[in-house]
């Protein structure tokens, strides 16, 4: 398999993770997103909204957005587990993982904030907008998490939630937010970084990083 995905994207790093869980090795395909190469015709092509993930298979078939492809790799890789087998406690880690990914993330992301800047927003303005994104997601998942065990987001294990938010509060500490707000957020990326599978996923750390 090929993953086609940007070393800074969260949610090309969301899968990385749980490829790096599951123990499934796959060739990692560069697009630099502030280069404009997402919009090349071959990779509008594969995935015709010109974003990162993409999921290729040998035969070509490819699935694009980060949540379809971790629910894929779950059902079809199910050790370890991204969601618990409790219908509730199901409901209850996507919940946080959609809050994450479809309220926060999207609407501070390039496209968005390259929108701002055309619109003619000042550079400050652009930058406190993303980080008015990130406070108020991360503060409604400070909540939703807080009365969870430990040490991850929700109990002894890492999942979706975890996948989720690390790559958010890296995001956040992009764009300067006090991210020690939120004290169990911050307990539950510790947990994740301590393992190999989060810490060799990390933007740093992938073929394609920049300073």
């Amino acid at each position: 398999m090929r993953l086609h995905g940007y070393f800074r994207s969260s949610a090309a790093w969301r899968v990385r993770i749980a490829l790096n869980l599951k123990g499934i090795g796959v060739e990692h395909v560069p697009h630099h997103l502030r280069r404009g190469e997402q919009r090349a015709p071959d990779y509008v092509a594969l995935n015709p909204q010109g974003l990162v993930p993409t999921l290729q298979f040998a035969d070509g078939t490819a699935l694009t957005q980060s949540l379809a492809i971790l629910e894929w790799l779950d059902e079809t890789h199910p050790e370890p587990p991204l969601l618990p087998g409790d219908p509730l406690r199901r409901a209850r880690v996507r919940a946080f993982a959609l809050a994450v990914a479809c309220d926060t993330h999207p609407v501070q992301n390039l496209k968005v904030l390259a929108r701002l800047r055309g619109l003619g927003l000042e550079e400050a303005a652009v930058v406190e907008w993303a980080a008015w994104v990130n406070r108020e997601g991360l503060g409604a998942c400070e909540a939703m998490a807080a009365a969870e065990p430990g040490p991850f987001c929700f109990g002894a294990a890492p999942g979706l939630a975890d996948l989720c938010l690390v790559p958010q509060l890296g995001n956040a500490r992009r764009f300067g937010v006090d991210v020690a707000r939120y004290p169990r957020l911050l307990a539950a990326e510790a947990a994740a970084l301590a393992l190999p599978a989060f810490a060799d996923a990390v933007p740093a750390r992938q073929p394609d990083a920049e300073p």
